[in-house]
C-alpha cells in the first residue's frame, strides 16, 4: 500500500514538472479559441472581410512570436508574459470589431 502511494506521488510530482514546463499549450489553446471567434464572427455577418483578414494576420504573427519563443527549447517566464500580452490584445481586438456595428462586404 505503502509504495503504491509512493509511486502515485512520484507520478503526480514528474507530471507537475512536466506540465509546468509546458507554458506554449496555452498560448496554442487561446489562439485555437480566438481564431474560431474570428471565424465565427465572418460567418455571423458580425465581421467584415476587411476585418477579418486583419485579425487573422495579429493572429499569424502572435504565432510567429511563439515559434522563436520556443526555438531554444523552453518558454521563459519573459516570453510568456509577451506573448500573454499580444493575445490579450488580439483578444480585445476580435470584442471590438465583433462590435463596432460595421456592416459586412
Amino acid at each position: 500500500m505503502k509504495k503504491t502511494y509512493f509511486i502515485t506521488s512520484v507520478l503526480l510530482f514528474v507530471g507537475t514538472i512536466t506540465w509546468a514546463q509546458e507554458v506554449a499549450p496555452r498560448t496554442d489553446v487561446r489562439q485555437g479559441v480566438q481564431r474560431a471567434r474570428i471565424y465565427e464572427g465572418r460567418v455571423s455577418g458580425d465581421l467584415t472581410k476587411k476585418e477579418s483578414a486583419a485579425l487573422n494576420t495579429q493572429q499569424r504573427h502572435i504565432r510567429k512570436a511563439e515559434r522563436r519563443a520556443e526555438r531554444d527549447g523552453t518558454v521563459t517566464r519573459r516570453e510568456q508574459k509577451k506573448l500573454d500580452r499580444k493575445q490579450n490584445r488580439a483578444n480585445r481586438n476580435i470584442r471590438r470589431a465583433k462590435h463596432n456595428g460595421a456592416s459586412p462586404n
